[in-house]
C-alpha cells in the first residue's frame, strides 16, 4: 500500500514539474495588430487603348505645302502620339480643308457625320483664322487699314466661341489643341508694321478663348515663320514646307507636354 502511495506521489510531482516548465516557456499572447490594405490601382496603360484624333480647320492642318507628304504638322504629331505608353493605336481623321474660314468651319460642324466623328474624338487639332485675315487683305490690297481687321476680329471672336461651344456640346472630354496665327507678310518686309500688331491681337483672342476651357491648349507659331532665313516656307511663300511643318510639329509636341495632355489622356503615359 505504501508502495502504491509512493508511486502516485512521484507521478504527481512529475506532472507538476512538466506543467511548470510549459508555463515558463510559452510566451504570453500579444494583441494582434490591425491589418490595413493599401489601395492598388491597375495602371491605365495595362490594357492598351486606341485614341481617336481629329484634324479641323484650314490648310495648315491639312498639310498643304508639305513636299514630303507626311501630312503636315498633323501627320507628324499623330505619328509621335503612337509612342504614348498605353496607346494601342491612333485612329486619325483629318477633316481640314484648304481655304476654310471660321464661318465655314461652323457650317461644317453642323454636318451629322462630322458631329459623329467629334463625339468619339479624344484629341482635336485645329488651325483657323488665317483665311479670315487674308480675305481682308485681298479685299483691301491697295488700301490696307487696321479698321477692317479689328471689325472682323470681333466677328471672329464670336465664331471661335461658337466653335468651342459646338464641340463641347458634342464632346465635353476631348482635348482641343489650337494653333495661333503667323504673319506671312514678314516675307515682304523685315520692318515692324501694323500687321504684326494685328496678328498679335488675333492670337490673344485665341489664347484667351483657350483659357476659358480647362481641356484646351494654345500653340503659338508666329515666331517660327517671322522670316524665311531657315527656309521654312513653301514656294507659294504662304504655307510651310516640310521643314516648316517639322518645326510646327515640334512646337505642338512641346506645348502638348506643357499642357499635360499625356497625363490627361493617360496618367501613366510618357511621350
Amino acid at each position: 500500500m505504501r508502495r502504491v502511495l509512493l508511486v502516485a506521489m512521484t507521478f504527481s510531482f512529475l506532472l507538476i514539474g512538466c506543467s511548470s516548465q510549459v508555463v515558463r516557456t510559452v510566451k504570453p499572447m500579444t494583441e494582434r495588430s490591425n491589418l490595413s490594405f493599401v489601395e492598388w490601382r491597375i495602371p491605365s496603360y495595362f490594357v492598351p487603348q486606341e485614341l481617336h484624333v481629329i484634324g479641323l480647320g484650314d490648310s495648315l492642318t491639312q498639310g498643304v505645302g508639305d513636299e514630303k507628304k507626311l501630312g503636315g504638322y498633323f501627320g507628324r504629331v499623330v505619328t509621335e502620339m503612337q509612342a504614348l505608353k498605353g496607346v494601342k493605336a491612333v485612329d486619325a481623321d483629318n477633316l481640314a480643308k484648304r481655304g476654310r474660314r471660321s464661318d465655314q468651319l461652323l457650317v461644317q460642324l453642323t454636318d451629322k457625320k462630322i458631329q459623329a466623328e467629334l463625339k468619339n474624338a479624344d484629341v482635336i487639332f485645329l488651325t483657323i483664322g488665317g483665311n479670315d485675315i487674308m480675305r481682308i487683305v485681298k479685299a483691301n490690297l491697295f488700301k490696307l487699314k487696321v479698321g477692317p481687321f479689328y471689325k472682323e476680329l470681333t466677328k471672329y471672336e464670336s465664331r471661335i466661341d461658337d466653335v468651342f461651344g459646338t464641340i463641347r456640346s458634342l464632346n465635353s472630354d476631348a482635348i482641343i489643341v489650337i494653333a495661333g496665327l503667323y504673319n506671312p507678310l514678314s516675307m515682304v518686309t523685315d520692318e515692324p508694321n501694323e500687321f504684326e500688331d494685328i496678328i498679335k491681337d488675333w492670337n490673344e483672342a485665341i489664347s484667351f478663348r483657350v483659357l476659358l476651357d480647362d481641356k484646351s491648349c494654345f500653340v503659338p507659331v508666329e515666331d517660327l515663320f517671322d522670316s524665311n532665313e531657315n527656309m521654312v516656307y513653301h514656294s507659294d511663300f504662304f504655307h510651310p514646307n516640310s521643314k516648316g511643318y517639322d518645326q510646327m510639329a515640334d512646337r505642338f509636341l512641346t506645348k502638348i507636354r506643357e499642357c499635360g495632355i499625356p497625363k490627361v489622356l493617360n496618367e501613366d503615359s510618357e511621350m
